[in-house]
């Protein structure tokens, strides 16, 4: 495995720019906006300079001070966690370019913005390098912290009524991950990943960690029925704030219950994958048709996520099959295109709510024939939702499909065509007030183009994703974390 310097620069790098940025916010809150979009463009310069070290040597393994494990910290890039490295940046970047104008409007929030955002930026990429449990842990309990607190940045009662909410979901959630922790440790004296898989083997033990840090990382995830926290946090937090959660947070817990499977349980339990994967069907069908009932937009969109994370749990029941890789390589897809296109909507709804002080989708008539940069990143975000050629959402669900047939999974094919279909009624819903007629003009506040722009290049980004998979899942097979395919025990 590659151990270059430079590659150990860029890695240490995406955890520390990030942190001294918070800090440096915290203590010169007039130069936040600067020194938050100044560490966003260097974190994204070092999420992009990784990939040319990954694709020409492989994936890295850093021992942090020069202690490997099992004493000390390594950090570890493949394939896997360098994509999702990059889709966060993308992300932070665009809603580090929203940010100041849309707090603009809100002074008194934006002093704490950029700190907790900028720690939650750190505390995702230091998950996505970790190579143990523990380590893990912290990363994990750092993001739910950070994020429940920019959940309450809109203060009031029901902002913070949805982040007490999310607080002690995100702690009981890590409080089972970390059971789960302490019984591999106590069995196998270790909890760097590498060594537990070599290590791990199935029994009594073995599958009461799987059970409780699974059950603690679904409810972290969100996965129906565990959903329960995520609208009210998402629909009630600042736009930008909304854009994270969904886009960037929940991708965190969901990386982690990927990883824990593909390394240490995916070969202790037949029924479990079909388990996940039925909640995943329902989530996907209950979280669509929920969004289509909703009267507000950011609820809408909220509820839209519910359906979009049931996608990602739709794999596990086929990734012990043939074709397995291909639905692996599926989720990892639809997460991707999920987190630039939902980033996308909620930036867009934003913009709405600026325009409008509303978000009441049948009062929105009058908003989207004057802004239609924001309507269009909206339309386009939506076409990756639904699935539409050419965009990253159709390329994902279009090798889930592949994968469902080959098994004659006809029943998880028409899940993902269905929820398709919903996906398009909600969508719609918001879209055709573009072309009501406007019968009463209203005095509205203007948008600044800087908060119409972010959305729009998020937006498009879901879509040129489509094109993108000859250069992604090559990166993807990277440190082959989809390989040797898991299979089932017979």
């Amino acid at each position: 495995m590659g151990m270059l310097p430079s590659g150990a620069v860029w890695t240490a790098a995406l955890v520390f720019t990030p942190l001294l940025a918070a800090l440096a916010c915290f203590l010169a809150p007039r130069a936040a906006n600067w020194i938050g979009l100044l560490a966003a463009g260097l974190t994204t310069l070092a999420a992009a300079t990784m990939v040319p070290t990954l694709m020409t040597d492989g994936p890295l393994r850093i021992a942090v001070g020069g202690w490997g494990a099992p004493l000390g910290i390594d950090l570890y890039a493949d394939g896997l966690s360098a994509v999702l490295l990059l889709m966060t940046a993308v992300v932070g970047l665009g809603v580090s370019a929203f940010a100041p104008a849309y707090f603009g409007a809100h002074p008194q929030q934006r002093p704490w913005f950029w700190p907790l955002w900028l720690i939650l930026w750190a505390a995702l990429n230091g998950l996505y390098l970790s190579a143990d449990l523990f380590n893990l842990y912290v990363m994990l309990e750092l993001l739910g912290l950070s994020a429940a607190a920019l959940t309450a940045l809109s203060g009031g009662g029901p902002a913070l009524n949805a982040a007490m909410r999310y607080l002690l979901v995100s702690l009981l959630g890590s409080a089972a991950y970390l059971l789960g922790v302490a019984l591999l440790y106590h069995a196998h004296a270790t909890v760097d990943i590498a060594l537990l898989g070599a290590r791990i083997e199935p029994g009594m033990l073995a599958n009461a960690a799987l059970a409780v840090m699974f059950a603690g990382l679904m409810l972290k995830t969100a996965l129906f029925p565990f959903h329960f926290w995520l609208p009210p946090a998402h629909a009630g937090a600042p736009a930008p704030v909304s854009a994270l959660l969904s886009a960037l947070v929940i991708k965190g817990s969901f990386y982690l219950l990927l990883r824990l499977w593909l390394d240490l349980f995916g070969d202790l339990s037949r029924l479990l994958p079909e388990l996940i994967g039925l909640l995943g069907a329902v989530a996907v069908l209950w979280g669509a048709l929920q969004a289509l009932q909703q009267q507000r937009l950011k609820l809408m969109i909220a509820y839209s996520t519910v359906a979009q994370i049931g996608y990602l749990f739709l794999a596990f029941p086929l990734a012990g099959g043939l074709n397995g890789t291909t639905a692996w390589r599926a989720v990892v897809y639809l997460a991707l295109a999920h987190g630039l296109a939902k980033a996308a909507m909620f930036l867009s709804a934003g913009a709405l709510l600026r325009f409008a002080h509303h978000d009441r989708i049948a009062d929105l008539d009058r908003a989207v024939h004057r802004l239609p940069l924001t309507l269009t990143a909206f339309v386009l975000a939506g076409v990756s939702i639904m699935g539409l050629p050419p965009s990253g959402g159709f390329v994902g669900k279009w090798l889930l499909l592949e994968a469902a047939f080959q098994q004659d999974r006809w029943g998880l094919a028409v899940v993902v065509l269905l929820g398709g279909v919903l996906a398009a009624a909600y969508v719609f819903k918001v879209v055709g007030y573009a072309f009501t007629p406007t019968a009463i003009a209203q005095e509205a506040e203007s948008v600044p183009l800087s908060m119409q722009w972010s959305a729009l290049l998020l937006a498009l980004g879901a879509i040129l994703l489509g094109f993108a998979a000859p250069l992604l899942l090559p990166l993807l097979d990277v440190g082959a974390p989809f390989e040797p395919i898991v299979g089932m025990p017979s």
